[in-house]
């Protein structure tokens, strides 16, 4: 089976989809590799380290002849789903709830499209879970970003000249960019709050070092691990107390997203307005439009000297980890998919049916 990896086009997007050692592990396992050349140059990885692992290197323009595979992180553009040959397949972050004019295209080309964010959360598939590999990225990205914009030292410090109080932190939403941000925030000495919606990860919210902020607001975990959605009244009630409660933070960071739909509003402009001056907002939902209400996505803004950072992408911004975990997880999928790099897709497996979110089937 050949895979092929191209350059990723989309804006901003810094990050490969194989890296040189996850290519040598492919290659004797059965796999053919073939790099555009400069694929892996934004992430840290030179073309050399490709050719030493055992990759061909290769234009564009030649990429997708005779691939039976592409992987890449982001989204194809038309011009890259017509490149590619049909029954080719097509593993990266596709956006399968969002992008529907994409999907249509990659059914059209008759592509046979795995979607990164459709991996079943299941312990079989835990290798191959590329939105928990971001999301670590992600949350710990978003401390470094608020400990570099707040004018405020993290740890308590006692000095000669006096003591200097800690930084206080809330962390919205316990998932996985929750949990790392807690931690992150914890080992740069902050005191650290968390907030979530699901009784269930109290536990792990402590164990970290964080108090469980309790708001009497409670729901339970879908399938996926995602909270249920809130009710109106519910989602009301959360507001007020979180308006109520935020002003008492230096730094916030907010984590909560639903899949396929806008992120939950749960931070009033009213509340940035109450917070001290110098204080922070990161806001990781604002891809699908923010937590809070201050939030423009792609954009760092003030608010009554408050900073809310809405900077989307966040694990580009760290490509040569966010691509090396990354790798393993599409390297996981294509040994799933392809013992001894050989393809077999048996749709009765709960990994590649699932994953699998167009594909032509007989008659059709």
């Amino acid at each position: 089976m050949r895979v092929a990896v191209p350059r990723e086009t989309a804006p901003g997007e810094r990050r490969v989809a194989l890296v040189p050692e996850t290519v040598s592990k492919l290659r004797a396992t059965g796999f053919d590799v073939s790099i555009e050349r400069a694929a892996g140059n934004a992430a840290g990885f030179p073309d050399e380290a490709y050719a030493d692992a055992g990759a061909e290197l290769v234009d564009g323009a030649a990429l997708a002849s005779g691939a039976d595979c592409i992987a890449r992180v982001a989204r194809p553009s038309p011009s890259e789903v017509e490149a590619m040959s049909p029954g080719t397949v097509l593993i990266g972050f596709l956006d399968p709830l969002t992008d529907s004019e994409g999907l249509a295209r990659l059914r059209q080309r008759e592509i046979v499209a795995f979607a990164m964010e459709s991996i079943p959360r299941i312990t079989r598939a835990q290798s191959m879970d590329a939105l928990s590999s971001q999301a670590t990225v992600s949350g710990y990205k978003a401390v470094i970003l608020a400990a570099d914009r707040i004018p405020r030292l993290f740890p308590m410090l006692m000095t000669a000249a006096g003591t200097i109080a800690p930084v206080r932190a809330l962390v919205i939403g316990a998932g996985v960019a929750g949990l790392q941000a807690i931690a992150t925030t914890r080992r740069l000495g902050a005191v650290v709050s968390a907030f979530d919606v699901r009784p269930t990860v109290q536990e792990q919210v402590e164990s970290l070092g964080a108090a469980f902020l309790d708001l009497g607001v409670r729901t339970e975990e879908t399938e996926g691990g995602y909270a249920r959605e809130l009710t109106p009244e519910q989602q009301a009630q959360q507001q007020a107390a979180l308006e109520e409660r935020i002003p008492e933070f230096d730094v916030v960071i907010t984590t909560a997203a639903v899949p396929g739909r806008a992120a939950p509003k749960l931070i009033p402009a009213s509340a940035v307005e109450r917070m001290r001056p110098g204080s922070v907002i990161v806001d990781l939902a604002a891809e699908t439009g923010g937590n809070c209400e201050a939030t423009v996505p792609g954009e760092v803004v003030e608010l009554g000297g408050v900073t809310v950072i809405g900077t989307t992408n966040l694990p580009s911004l760290m490509a040569y980890h966010s691509s090396q975990l990354y790798s393993r997880n599409v390297s996981a999928l294509l040994l799933h998919l392809a013992p001894d790099g050989e393809l077999v897709l048996d749709w009765e497996d709960e990994i590649t049916a699932g994953a699998c979110v167009t594909r032509p089937v007989s008659g059709e």
